[in-house]
């Protein structure tokens, strides 16, 4: 969804308040999902378009049930289908703005043939991704996402496939936008849903959700209030790469390689830290800097890739207004009489 003339602005100034749905939000206590309804609720109004048109697409999961809970119109699809039907409101009417909330299982599981080829396709959409690295809504088996080795109802000895990356499916897919987000910070989500609506294509916001009851703390090496200092690298376009509690730490290009340096030690100044570019068309740091883990690396969080290219609705409007200018074919009674016709006596 990018910030474009043909998504009417609103006439009034909205508030949070705006998009407040008036049904209880059931998802359990301490679930991450309450602080990424709390992003998304600051976001739209900010944004500025017309509240009706807002439309919120999701699956099957705990994430799907987002549509009931921000007052906009909103689409309850079926298990990994959210991306074709966004695909078919967006393309059908340009004037909406497309959102689509899904999890990790239901995007790259059963959603995932959908998943690659709205990535490919670059459709003006926003995609936030709830990565649990579990299957919560229906108690507790492993998911795509689910480190190897982790005891879940569904690999009671240890789950023995190896995970996807969400980044590396997404850029392997030619994703233009990629995010990553903690669900414990709401400023950063917010403005990182503004990025994304900015963005004209498909935008995937990764968000690192905590499911209290079936893998509670599995991103707690990351998000925890003493870890996140080093174990997080804020990525901002123009920036260099620093992190740590000290602000001692960088990341450099070592040839084909990213590497860990220590600003100050063996003649490494700030200078010779890595400047994040975000709008870079040539994804390779984006994709090395998606795959980034701890304890080795800090995870890289903020505005991953935001790269500029056509849009299959932009192009799907020009192809249509082409024909329209040039076609024979002006209505129906003008396709029937097109080509080879004869009648039946």
């Amino acid at each position: 969804m990018s910030l474009s003339n043909r998504i009417s602005k609103s006439p009034v100034e909205l508030t949070k308040q705006d998009f407040v749905s008036d049904q209880m939000v059931k998802w359990c206590p301490g679930c991450g999902a309450h602080a990424i309804l709390a992003a998304v609720s600051n976001v739209f109004p900010k944004i500025g378009y017309r509240k009706e048109n807002f439309v919120m697409v999701s699956g099957i999961g705990c994430s799907s049930r987002f549509p009931y809970y921000v007052d906009t119109f909103g689409f309850h699809g079926i298990h990994g289908r959210a991306a074709a039907i966004a695909s078919g409101l967006k393309v059908a009417n340009p004037g909406l703005s497309v959102w689509m909330a899904t999890g990790d299982g239901d995007s790259m599981a059963i959603g995932g043939n959908h998943f690659i080829h709205i990535m490919r396709r670059n459709i003006d959409i926003n995609i936030l991704l709830f990565n649990n690295q579990i299957y919560g809504l229906t108690k507790g088996q492993f998911s795509p996402t689910t480190p190897i080795g982790t005891v879940t109802k569904t690999s009671p000895y240890g789950t023995i496939e190896h995970p996807f990356t969400v980044s590396g499916l997404v850029l392997g897919a030619q994703g233009t936008f990629f995010a990553r987000v903690p669900d414990n910070n709401v400023k950063l989500m917010t403005e990182v849903l503004y990025e994304a609506a900015k963005h004209d294509g498909t935008s995937v916001v990764e968000i690192l959700q905590n499911c209290i009851i079936f893998a509670d703390k599995v991103h707690e090496h990351i998000t925890a209030r003493d870890m996140r200092e080093e174990r997080q690298l804020f990525v901002k376009h123009g920036k260099p790469m620093i992190f740590g509690k000290n602000r001692d730490k960088g990341i450099i290009l070592n040839g084909r390689h990213l590497e860990v340096v220590k600003i100050g030690e063996n003649g490494i100044n700030e200078d010779d830290i890595l400047v994040h570019d975000q709008y870079a068309q040539d994804p390779s740091i984006h994709r090395m800097l998606g795959r980034l883990k701890a304890p080795d690396f800090p995870v890289a969080v903020g505005v991953i890739r935001s790269a500029a290219f056509d849009t299959y609705d932009d192009l799907t409007e020009q192809q249509i207004e082409t024909a329209k200018k040039t076609s024979n074919i002006k209505c129906v009674n003008d396709l029937l009489r097109s080509g080879d016709t004869w009648e039946i006596e």
